[in-house]
């Protein structure tokens, strides 16, 4: 029996248990509470280090949460057969003297006159800003872009063309169409038509046109000419767009108004170049695009159409055809934009890597300034004690020893 066993001491109890090994490989070096001290810069110091780790935080969840944008231009896949026309203008002449017709490059013409809605109004009621109490329905700042507010319609412009503003849109307008026209107040002139709806029409360059009675496109029943003092092609688009019809989406054209009271033989001329577009937040990316937009939609993709647009204006001689036309081309492009979300381990791996790196470069921070601190004061007790020595030499308040 060894010495252990003569003392009734069990060996065991003295072996290795196993951690003492994995305490040489510890890198977190730990400092004895009674080392340490607090301090008032410390404490400000903390603070500020978890101000930012939380503004730092919110900024990674809000970009997490909105996500990223991408756009993506491709051709157009399969073989496009029918667009969507909607129309939504006031024109400032009677309904009865007025002419709507389409005819495309396939030499089809759409009597479009006979498919849209048309009702009597005001012009004022639309184009004046003393009227707009009238007009609820319209949104104040797509008001305010008619009427000198081009910083604000641009900026609703571009939020309409972000994914989000895009589907939200189209929950807030399903199943719904043109507005009601506003009620005219007693004694106000009915001296314009307001002509609205959608029509089917193909899938190629086209012209949408609008002219007076015996003008323009000869019908049976319509030869006869309306007289020329009494044309008045000023007109307001309260919407042109092209698909599915999203009422609350701003076009280029929308909210917009030519007026020109004083001349009869006016051609206003509006050339649009429209590009199918998809809007997209499926978290896959793939788009399942086919050419009638409404087949397989979904509540996380919007298949619709954009379009520039340039416009000229001018007054044309008696022999020419005055009125309001649209040429419009599609372009064989296809625009896709998509909104896409990290994953939930990405995220959380942006906000260890954000939080760390701010509590690291926030220790070194105030171990520098700490330091710093400690050289400025010894400095400046160093330099306060060398001039106490020399006013008290001057001054003869040093007790010398003898």
């Amino acid at each position: 029996m060894d010495a252990f066993g003569q003392r009734g001491l069990d060996e065991a109890a003295f072996g290795d248990t196993g951690l003492s090994g994995l305490r040489t490989f510890d890198a977190f070096p730990k400092t004895k509470p009674s080392y340490t001290s607090a301090t008032a810069r410390g404490g400000q110091w903390t603070l500020a280090i978890i101000i930012l780790c939380t503004c730092l935080t919110m900024n990674e969840l809000r970009t997490w949460w909105t996500g990223s944008e991408t756009h993506h231009f491709s051709v157009e896949r399969g073989v496009g057969h029918e667009l969507q026309l909607n129309l939504d203008i006031v024109v400032a002449m009677p309904c009865h003297d007025l002419h709507v017709n389409v005819q495309d490059a396939a030499m089809d013409r759409i009597m479009a006159g006979d498919l849209l809605t048309k009702e009597d109004t005001n012009f004022a009621v639309w184009t004046d800003p003393r009227q707009r109490w009238l007009r609820k329905k319209h949104r104040r700042a797509q008001y305010q872009g008619l009427h000198g507010g081009d910083g604000q319609r641009e900026k609703e412009e571009e939020e309409d063309s972000h994914v989000s503003h895009v589907l939200g849109h189209m929950r807030e307008n399903q199943g719904r169409k043109f507005t009601k026209s506003p009620h005219l107040r007693a004694g106000m002139a009915v001296d314009s038509c307001r002509i609205y709806g959608s029509l089917e029409g193909n899938k190629v360059q086209g012209d949408f046109h609008i002219t007076a009675r015996g003008h323009g496109y000869m019908e049976f029943g319509m030869q006869q000419h309306l007289d020329h003092g009494r044309f008045n092609f000023s007109h307001h688009i309260n919407e042109l767009s092209f698909g599915p019809h999203y009422p609350g989406l701003l076009n280029p054209l929308d909210k917009t108004s030519a007026v020109t009271p004083t001349a009869h033989f006016m051609r206003y001329q509006y050339y649009l170049s429209i590009v199918p577009t998809i809007f997209t937040k499926r978290r896959d990316g793939i788009i399942r695009h086919v050419p009638n937009p409404q087949a397989g939609r979904d509540s996380k993709s919007v298949f619709t159409n954009q379009y520039a647009a340039t416009s000229q204006s001018r007054e044309v001689p008696s022999n020419t055809v005055p009125g309001v036309f649209f040429k419009y081309d599609i372009e064989p492009i296809l625009l896709i934009v998509s909104e896409q979300r990290s994953s939930f381990l990405g995220l959380i791996v942006r906000l260890v890597n954000v939080i760390s790196g701010v509590v690291v470069a926030g220790g070194w921070m105030f171990l520098l300034t700490e330091w710093a601190a400690e050289v400025w004061g010894r400095r400046r007790q160093r330099r306060n004690t060398g001039l106490g020595v020399i006013n008290g030499d001057i001054n003869g308040d040093l007790d010398l020893k003898r």
